[in-house]
């Protein structure tokens, strides 16, 4: 059982990064032992431009060019507007899987599904069902803002935190993994903080659904929102350790080169995060080679490992 509410609040009110960092530590070699990190090699696609015509080909072309560069996934995320329908995705994953049979498709977000289920006039089970045995293989959670709907949310997320939910839950019964997140630093309190970790525990309780967790930061200048300080690297290394600690069920914690850069992130290996996330999928600004991520993972004391999106590993060297 991780640490109590209590304890995870009282880390927050807490000067003492270090000592936080430590027990966080512990928890991460309590958990993976073996001493190392894992990435992936994954890329981004936003079909959105793509979502009004039958013709897959210029998603194709950007598959192609992951895959040249090594990508063993794609994350295929955009808007879904009123007159997109389940047809069209089961169209493109199809099409998708016949073209590259073996790459994994990480897609779509709980927002997104939520709108496919009412274009089509479907169940959110049914979606996901028809989803996956189009060749949806696993959903992520990066829509997730923060499970508490007294707090200020992402104009990303489509629905109340029980819509969040009952996508993963949906996903999770029918057998496929997803990931949670949390962006924070957005003007949220700890207490909401630790209602969103409360709510992704129990689910992970109940389903063993979760692969990892990802925690980022906020940045405002990537947002509609607006009136927030970026969170200082401070307050993100004292969240990730907390969330290790309280999120013992979760196998996997990502230390985020996307909000981090690779300072903060190689920090972040020694305050629970066992995973450095995609070398493709970093923003332009924290853009790292597999090398450079490779070295920082050596310079923090562990050996690097390529992995899989479900946390299998492909090569250790």
């Amino acid at each position: 059982m991780g640490i109590s509410r209590k304890d995870a609040l009282d880390c927050f009110s807490s000067d003492d990064l270090i000592g936080i960092g430590l027990e966080a530590d512990a928890v991460r070699r309590r958990i993976h032992p073996e001493g190392v990190v894992s990435y992936t090699i994954e890329g981004r696609i936003d079909y959105t431009e793509s979502s009004n015509s039958a013709d897959f080909e210029p998603i194709f072309t950007q598959i192609s060019k992951i895959v040249a560069l090594g990508g063993t996934g794609v994350m295929l995320q955009g808007k879904v507007p009123p007159q997109l329908t389940i047809s069209w995705f089961d169209g493109l994953f199809r099409s998708i899987k016949d073209r590259f049979p073996t790459l994994w498709l990480h897609c779509l977000s709980a927002s997104e599904i939520l709108a496919i289920a009412e274009n089509s006039g479907l169940t959110v089970q049914n979606t996901i069902a028809q989803l996956r045995d189009a060749g949806l293989d696993s959903i992520p959670g990066d829509d997730a803002g923060i499970l508490d709907d007294a707090a200020l949310q992402s104009p990303g997320r489509k629905g109340k935190t029980a819509d969040w939910i009952a996508v993963h839950r949906a996903a999770h019964k029918l057998g496929m993994q997803t990931t949670a997140t949390m962006m924070f630093g957005g003007g949220e309190t700890f207490d909401h903080r630790m209602n969103h970790l409360e709510t992704l525990r129990q689910l992970q309780e109940e389903t063993g659904g979760f692969t990892s967790f990802i925690p980022w930061t906020f940045a405002p200048g990537n947002s509609a929102m607006t009136g927030f300080e970026e969170a200082t690297a401070v307050e993100y290394l004292k969240t990730l350790a907390i969330s290790r600690m309280y999120l013992d069920n979760v196998d996997n914690v990502q230390s985020n080169l996307e909000t981090q850069g690779l300072k903060v992130l190689q920090v972040g290996l020694r305050f629970g995060g066992n995973d450095v996330g995609s070398v493709l999928l970093a923003e332009r600004a924290n853009a790292a080679t597999e090398e450079q991520l490779r070295q920082v993972i050596r310079d923090a004391g562990f050996k690097p490992v390529q992995r899989d999106t479900l946390y299998r590993t492909m090569f250790l060297n």
